[in-house]
């Protein structure tokens, strides 16, 4: 019963990395490390380590954990049918036409309420290629290839596009789904990393700032800018507690004065529960960056393929952010996605095209 009541109060218990929680005392002085060891729990509170007995402090971790799992998945599911209008909502729809292109017909239906016609090739209506041919070439792109090496790929499946015509496409379809999933509110954990590394943007040198989740690797935001130490990034943070609606227990960050001056204007307070901040990083131990590091390496290694961004509000970091939470499975995470670990599920065989879909039935469309 202990444990419970500590497992259900807010800031009570926060996770330090993979094996070890620290649980706030209910009397208010001071803390406990709880640790995942090779036989079970251990804890450094007087009951465990002189009676040798199963503590509140165990229990509320593992009740904290159950509750977690037990969370309510969200499912995006693919959209295969149409029963409501997708603009007004209305069931008064009738069957208007068949569109025939070089890769099909596709039914056209006209709602009664509105007047508006729409197609269930959602998403890519007017479109000269098929969704399987515009998906695909952003898996490609995503996964590691080049802009050309996708023309060609491509080709292979009778698809003849330029480069160029797949940069627009990832550029629609970026915008498309961002303004969708910014409005998913992914259930991530208490402890946040944030980090920056800098890339090439028309041959000067910028910083992207990140913004991750420790349990989930959830990438939870991110901004682009000119310089790494004179950067504010309050907005970083700003924008992680809109995103998640929630501030963590704990951030951890190097040493670069603005993570600093960004905690203490968008975290610091004497009221409890506080968060706390961790910037005396190690290269080994407890409080180390690794999965920061990690993360930065991906993003390295997709970043030498394009040799260098095209301009500062390219729409490539953005989708890539897109595949890292919703696409790209992580060995860490059992094969899930950070987007499933959080709590939301893209359902389908092309992940890319549910995700497109709903983007433009929730009328999330892009001029």
């Amino acid at each position: 019963m202990k444990g419970q009541q500590i497992a259900r109060l807010e800031g009570q218990i926060e996770r330090q990395n993979e094996y070890t929680y620290r649980v706030h005392s209910q009397s208010g002085n001071g803390s406990y490390s709880v640790q995942r060891m090779e036989l079970g729990w251990s804890c450094s509170c007087p009951d465990h380590i002189y009676r040798g007995v199963k503590c509140k402090h165990i229990y509320a971790v593992e009740i904290s954990l159950k509750l977690r799992q037990a969370v309510h998945t969200r499912v995006i599911e693919p959209i295969t049918s149409i029963e409501s209008c997708i603009y007004c909502t209305s069931d008064r729809l009738i069957k208007w036409g068949i569109r025939h292109n070089k890769y099909g017909d596709i039914q056209k239906f006209s709602c009664k309420s509105c007047g508006k016609y729409f197609t269930v090739n959602l998403g890519f209506e007017r479109m000269k290629h098929n969704p399987q041919g515009i998906t695909t070439a952003m898996q490609l792109y995503f996964s590691g290839e080049s802009l050309r090496n996708v023309a060609k790929s491509l080709r292979l499946i009778g698809v003849q596009v330029s480069h160029q015509t797949i940069y627009n496409w990832i550029a629609k379809y970026t915008e498309l789904m961002s303004k969708y999933v910014e409005k998913l509110k992914p259930n991530v954990g208490d402890t946040w990393r944030a980090d920056e590394l800098w890339v090439k943007i028309k041959g000067d040198m910028k910083y992207v700032f990140a913004l991750m989740d420790d349990e989930t690797r959830y990438w939870i935001a991110l901004e682009v800018a000119q310089s790494k130490y004179k950067h504010d990034a309050r907005n970083l943070f700003r924008k992680g507690k809109e995103i998640t609606d929630k501030k963590p227990s704990t951030i951890i960050t190097d040493g670069l004065p603005a993570y600093h001056d960004a905690f203490n204007k968008e975290f610091f307070t004497l009221r409890k529960p506080r968060t706390e901040h961790i910037s005396h990083i190690r290269l080994a131990g407890d409080m180390n960056n690794n999965k920061m590091e990690r993360f930065n390496g991906e993003v390295r290694d997709r970043e030498k393929v394009m040799r260098g961004l095209k301009k500062k509000d390219t729409p490539i970091i953005t989708g890539y952010q897109i595949y890292h939470n919703y696409l790209r499975p992580h060995e860490g995470l059992d094969g899930k996605t950070p987007a499933e670990a959080c709590g939301i599920k893209v359902e389908g065989d092309n992940k890319w095209l549910t995700l497109i879909q709903n983007a433009t039935r929730k009328g999330c469309s892009v001029s």
